[in-house]
């Protein structure tokens, strides 16, 4: 059989990535298809960041809300500051942890060339540069930004494998670049820099501590999240598998599964899957996602989790574990499947 450019490693659209299948994916990208790429955070949706009617149908494809913008990715910082200006805050920031699993939100340049349903018709922009050799290809060969929310269905749970596109959003996307397991596994920390303040939207990758050692004081928005979301990860209810979610297990039922954390595991789960063993939040974040989709069957009644300290990249761990627990909206218990 002929390849045709799109060959499939599976049969689910998902390619292995090469120089060559990378360089097939660009010029897709550059014709205003989906493409879903790796980063060191979770995988990406990604369009040409300019092209408005490639940004609309990575709206449509997740089920997003057109309120809630898309993170950019580019190269380097020279490419970002093309689309924003930056403060001395910025400059500083952008030089520690980039390329890295920090997202800045900035004010968008006169001339910015990004689609302005990527923004949300904001005079923002959320840009970062990924810390992934496929990621940082696929952008530099295409040559335009990459708009590139996590690929899968909104509120779900983050893909952090190939595999785990293909299950959540399916022939969606034509063409999804495997390079392997995410090294970080869970989103991006998101920092606006558009006040005199800057505001913490979404703790992630990058460490906290870390920002406030180079640039001081972040505030926090008050409440946990959004009826209708303004910053990517900020709803009320996010990152949720089909099975209600128990937090705060120091037991398990037998009709749950537990996700455990730490050497020290009580019994009597159906299933158990632990984060770390060691107790590591590191660790815990890496499986999280994972895990989770795994322990995520109609066989369980719901998923009991062990509590994670509220420390480092366990802030991280349990602003997901948070928002999956949260009540659902009544559009996600109707399109769920009957348990």
């Amino acid at each position: 059989m002929a390849d045709d450019g799109r060959k499939r490693t599976d049969g689910t659209g998902v390619v292995v990535a090469t120089p060559e299948s990378i360089a097939r994916a660009a010029r897709r990208l550059r014709e205003g298809e989906l493409v879903a790429f790796p980063t060191e955070t979770v995988y990406g949706l990604g369009a040409d960041a300019t092209d408005e009617d490639a940004v609309a149908a990575v709206y449509a494809a997740k089920g997003r809300p057109a309120s809630n913008p898309l993170i950019i990715h580019v190269a380097d910082l020279d490419a970002t500051r093309e689309l924003a200006p930056f403060d001395e805050r910025a400059e500083a920031l952008a030089t520690a942890f980039w390329p890295g699993p920090l997202t800045l939100i900035l004010p968008r340049a006169a001339r910015c060339a990004i689609a302005g349903r990527a923004c949300a018709g904001r005079d923002t922009v959320a840009v970062r540069v990924p810390d992934n050799h496929v990621a940082l290809a696929l952008i530099r060969v295409a040559g335009r930004p990459v708009a590139g929310p996590s690929a899968n269905l909104s509120g779900r749970p983050s893909p952090t494998t190939a595999r785990h596109v293909y299950e959540s959003l399916g022939d969606a996307v034509p063409t999804i670049l495997d390079g392997g397991s995410c090294a970080v596994g869970i989103e991006s920390t998101i920092l606006d820099l558009t006040g005199d303040e800057p505001l913490l939207l979404r703790p992630g990758g990058a460490s906290v501590e870390a920002v406030e050692e180079l640039i001081g004081p972040v505030g926090r928005p008050q409440g946990a999240g959004e009826a209708t979301p303004t910053s990517p990860g900020r709803a009320e209810s996010h990152y949720a598998p089909n099975l209600p979610v128990r937090l705060g297990a120091t037991h398990a039922d037998p009709d749950e599964a537990l996700l455990a954390f730490g050497p020290v595991v009580p019994g009597g789960a159906a299933k158990t899957l632990n984060l770390s063993t060691a107790g590591d939040v590191v660790e815990a974040a890496v499986n999280l996602f994972d895990m989770l989709l795994r322990l995520d069957t109609p066989e369980f009644r719901r998923i009991a989790v062990m509590p994670v300290p509220e420390t480092g990249m366990g802030r991280a761990v349990n602003d997901r574990l948070r928002r999956a627990a949260a009540p659902r909206p009544a559009s996600r218990l109707a399109a769920a499947p009957c348990r």
